[in-house]
């Protein structure tokens, strides 16, 4: 795991393509700027990993493109020592970044695959974060109450058991909705007790699916 000049600058140059399309989270784009992404593809995708643009990673699957990554860390608005719940480890990226952030990371994987690809990676980064492998739509009642929820998977319906394990000043940040394109959400608890959600544009995600799935 090498991280030469070379993806240094083309990382630089990343960071910089995101502050042009709007993000204006310097935490966010500093985190961003300390994660090396091709730690988290096949060396096949070297090349590319710093484009603007989402990767299969097997499993059906895929990583998010940095602008996503970005945009779903930022309406975050994680502050160090916030407890994050992720659901969808995929390749860890998001994880590393939310870590990066100072969260306290517990992450959830329904692909076998994909939760020891993410656990071994973020090992060897010096990541800690908690990883199950395990149905995200059941979040982690053990672990609860927490500060976010981030799901990195498209969402047809609000999943109430994560509505329930969120703080009640928390929020949940979510693709939602089906077919090819979702709208980011953002849901938080009103002062009346009620949930209220904001849109932040539309983006496309790999759908989010129940039970674990163990095929390789």
């Amino acid at each position: 795991m090498e991280d030469s000049y070379r993806h240094k600058g083309l990382r630089k140059k990343l960071i910089a393509e995101l502050a042009e399309k709007g993000i204006t989270d310097k935490n966010v784009l500093e985190a961003m700027g300390r994660v090396p992404r091709h730690f988290f593809l096949s060396s096949a995708f070297l090349e590319f990993a710093y484009e603007n643009k989402a990767f299969q990673i097997g499993a059906g699957q895929t990583i998010s493109a940095p602008y996503t990554v970005a945009i779903q860390s930022q309406l975050l608005q994680v502050e160090k020592g916030m407890k994050v719940l992720e659901i969808g480890t995929g390749s860890g990226y998001q994880t590393a970044v939310l870590c990066e952030l100072g969260a306290k990371v517990y992450s959830i994987e329904r692909q076998k695959l994909l939760h020891d690809n993410a656990k071994k990676v973020l090992d060897k980064m010096g990541f800690r974060p908690h990883l199950v492998y395990g149905d995200g739509y059941k979040g982690l009642p053990s672990f609860a109450p927490f500060d976010r929820v981030i799901i990195t998977c498209a969402v047809p319906v609000i999943p109430d058991e994560l509505l329930i394990q969120m703080k009640s000043d928390g929020k949940l940040i979510m693709p939602f909705g089906e077919g090819e394109v979702q709208e980011m959400m953002v849901v938080q608890e009103s002062s009346t007790g009620e949930f209220v959600s904001e849109i932040h544009g539309k983006f496309s995600f790999v759908p989010m699916l129940e039970k674990r799935n163990s095929n390789h």
